[in-house]
């Protein structure tokens, strides 16, 4: 980092490599870091949407996006009887679903 400008530079949230603030893509991966202002995770699509599908009427995707309350409210329901799982499910492979901050879910892996 050349001095004055290490406010202007972050890290990719990928691969690490070092990118402009600005950068809504990383030049090197490709990897989105944001979305139209909503800032991504480091939550990743596949491993939340495997546990929805195997585990989701215990709300095992829930505790992995940090959504403890929901979590525990889907554990005690049986994912809402499964409706509140499809919904979820339907939710995260669409690429809405968002961490406990309200962080969309951007990266498959």
């Amino acid at each position: 980092m050349n001095p004055g400008t290490g406010s202007e530079m972050l890290f990719c949230r990928a691969c690490g490599k070092e990118i402009h603030q600005s950068a809504t893509a990383c030049p090197g991966c490709g990897a989105v870091q944001s979305s139209g202002g909503i800032s991504a995770t480091d939550k990743r699509i596949l491993p939340a949407m495997l546990l929805c599908l195997f585990f989701g009427v215990f709300g095992v995707h829930r505790f992995y996006v940090g959504k403890i309350g929901t979590g525990l409210l889907q554990l005690v329901t049986l994912g809402g009887l499964g409706i509140w799982t499809l919904i979820d499910f339907i939710l995260i492979i669409s690429g809405v679903s968002t961490d406990k901050e309200g962080n969309k879910l951007t990266l498959w892996t």
